[in-house]
């Protein structure tokens, strides 16, 4: 009974992401206060300037959510220190052509979970999950 109670609540998952030369990593960290266990996602990304790294922000969702159904989670949250992300996917508004098919596979991911939300995260624990994966994208590089 426990376990059904379990599922039947979201995952509450806050995502941090950045992308250099291509080269994309997103740290998926469980719980709404920032101490459950981090998980480390590489995604691949070629970013395009004029959108501003919209499309960086999709891509790092697509993987983590892939990342998140392949571990068997079913309902979730995703927190993103991005509010336009969320914004994209909850209002039905025009967007640039480049990100069309970004913007289709980040929906088809989250629809394969039984319910899924994006929310907008500006707190400490979104803003260091990003700020873990700009360091480590930038240590990639330079090493």
């Amino acid at each position: 009974m426990s376990s059904q109670r379990r599922e039947q609540q979201p995952k509450i998952v806050t995502v941090g992401f950045a992308e250099r030369d291509g080269r994309g990593i997103a740290y998926a960290v469980s719980g709404g206060n920032g101490r459950g266990p981090a998980v480390r996602v590489g995604f691949a990304c070629r970013p395009l300037p004029a959108l501003l790294g919209r499309d960086v922000a999709y891509a790092a969702l697509e993987a983590t959510a892939a990342e998140l159904l392949r571990r068997g989670v079913s309902r979730v949250i995703l927190r993103v220190d991005d509010d336009r992300l969320p914004r994209d996917l909850a209002e039905r508004r025009a967007m640039p052509s480049a990100l069309i098919m970004p913007y289709v596979r980040l929906r088809c991911a989250l629809n394969r979970f039984a319910s899924a939300d994006v929310v907008y995260a500006g707190d400490d624990i979104a803003r260091d999950a990003s700020a873990r994966a700009r360091a480590e994208a930038w240590l990639n590089v330079a090493a």
